[in-house]
């Protein structure tokens, strides 16, 4: 494995609240695609950032 080199992505513990309904849907999408609800909150968020109008930098 030559050249590979594992790096820890640094993620902080943080409390939401959130409608039940949105995150009804959240389950929803990230069961389809056999995704963690962790993980596509951060997916989505990652979206909404990168195509904001604002385009500020992340």
């Amino acid at each position: 494995m030559d050249g590979f080199k594992p790096i820890k992505n640094e993620k902080t513990v943080i409390s939401i609240r959130i409608d039940r309904d949105m995150l009804t849907v959240i389950d929803e999408l990230a069961n389809d695609t056999d995704i963690s609800r962790n993980e596509m909150i951060i997916q989505c968020i990652d979206y909404a950032l990168k195509n904001s109008k604002e385009k500020q930098a992340v």
